[in-house]
């Protein structure tokens, strides 16, 4: 489950528990001030898990959002051997497939692409979210559930593709891959945008079948 402190208003402190266990932990200063700059309307995507949960702590958002950190595969590359029981894959609404595990053969794919991309002394995307101290703490969309009958949505996702005018010096802190260099394109994301005001405390919910265009 991520759980953000807000309560330093030029740092962001944050933690992903599972099981009761703190898998991730840190603080960023600077991360927030530059998401707001680029993109005032959304954050950069991951997702859910059956052992997680997300759950907002010590804020009251009104309008906020988390991404989903991923490899990005178009409808023809090869994702079969990274799907095996693999619960972290989101299909969009166009067929594009992103994964987001963290783990096992999706963990490799998404480290090769990312090196593979690094452009002299610019990393061309963010690799910390696979570790224990991510950089950023707004890629943990993969941590919320499913909503159910007894809880309903509070989060839905947005699907947007980054364009070609990011600054490169922020690319760092995109958890998005490409998983093609050959063709030039422009790294999908998945944000999870909150639905009504999320109180602290609160649980974060999204229905996998609910995507605002």
């Amino acid at each position: 489950m991520p759980m953000f402190d807000f309560s330093d208003g030029n740092k962001v402190t944050f933690s992903v528990l599972r099981d009761g266990h703190t898998l991730k932990s840190g603080s960023v200063s600077s991360l927030q001030v530059c998401m707001e700059r680029v993109l005032p309307d959304t954050a950069v995507t991951k997702r859910p898990n059956i052992f997680s949960c997300a759950f907002l702590n010590k804020c009251h958002v009104t309008f906020s959002s988390l991404k989903q950190a991923s490899t990005v595969y178009r409808k023809h590359e090869p994702i079969f051997f990274q799907s095996l029981g693999n619960p972290f894959i989101f299909r969009c609404i166009d067929g594009v497939l992103i994964d987001g595990n963290d783990k096992g053969l999706s963990r490799s794919v998404y480290r090769s692409c990312s090196r593979r991309d690094q452009l002299g002394p610019f990393q061309m995307s963010d690799e910390s979210w696979l570790t224990a101290a991510p950089q950023n703490p707004l890629a943990v969309g993969q941590y919320v559930n499913n909503c159910s009958h007894e809880k309903a949505a509070n989060v839905c996702y947005q699907e947007f593709d980054v364009p070609g005018y990011f600054p490169v010096e922020l690319k760092q802190y995109l958890p998005n891959i490409v998983y093609s260099h050959d063709i030039e394109s422009h790294p999908r994301c998945v944000v999870l945008v909150t639905l009504r005001d999320i109180k602290q405390g609160e649980e974060l919910f999204s229905n996998y079948y609910t995507i605002v265009s």
